[in-house]
């Protein structure tokens, strides 16, 4: 049992401290929360930890089986490539188009109809986020090293709660950091699409090199 409290702690750290810094989901969060407000960036960030929670299902899955299938890293490389790459250039596309908008424009949407959009968009952008799978399996490799997770179910409970919560825990303060900075919302939410592009365009590179050193 005292196996399962380490592993829940050291799970959470790590799953929060892996997007302390600013990353798709997290600027999206505050983003959602600047222009909607706080209650629908913690929706938001729910959906997000909702599909983080699978990814930490499938890395421990995939840890098993890793070191025979060296192609499943290389697979979700290439994956991701693609995925980064097209949202590069819908996020700039998307900043050109909103620039032009008018900045009051209301759309008119009943809240719980807002709220259900926004929980499947968090859960959306996560699930275009592939490389926390390869993060997790890597993590779930160390902890097994260590003899804090042995495979077994309530290990894997265990392991896949934490990382959603950890997740959950590092969204929550974007949301909060963001939701108190209410004179400074307005130019993070006219800029948010260009750092999302820039960020995409920043994790492509960054993929590319990943995958050039596993090819070679």
């Amino acid at each position: 049992m005292s196996h399962l409290i380490i592993l829940f702690f050291a799970t959470f750290s790590a799953s929060l401290m892996a997007i302390v810094f600013p990353g798709l989901v997290n600027i999206t969060a505050a983003k959602t929360s600047a222009k909607k407000g706080k209650t629908n960036g913690i929706v938001f960030a729910v959906g997000a930890s909702t599909v983080v929670s699978m990814q930490a299902y499938l890395g421990v899955i995939i840890s098993k089986y890793l070191y025979k299938n060296p192609f499943v890293i290389d697979l979700l490389l290439k994956i991701a490539l693609v995925v980064f790459a097209f949202f590069a250039i819908y996020f700039f596309v998307l900043a050109k188009k909103n620039k032009h908008k008018n900045k009051h424009k209301v759309h008119q949407l009943t809240i719980e109809s807002n709220r259900v959009r926004t929980f499947f968009k968090g859960m959306l952008i996560a699930a275009l986020n592939v490389l926390p799978i390869a993060y997790f399996c890597g993590m779930n490799a160390a902890w097994n090293v260590s003899g804090w997770i042995k495979f077994e179910l309530w290990d894997i409970l265990v392991f896949v709660i934490a990382s959603g919560l950890g997740t959950f825990a590092m969204l929550y303060m974007y949301v909060f950091y963001f939701d108190k900075l209410e004179n400074k919302t307005n130019n993070f939410s006219r800029y948010s699409d260009y750092i999302l592009s820039g960020l995409m365009g920043l994790l492509l590179i960054i993929t590319l090199i990943r995958l050039f050193y596993i090819t070679y």
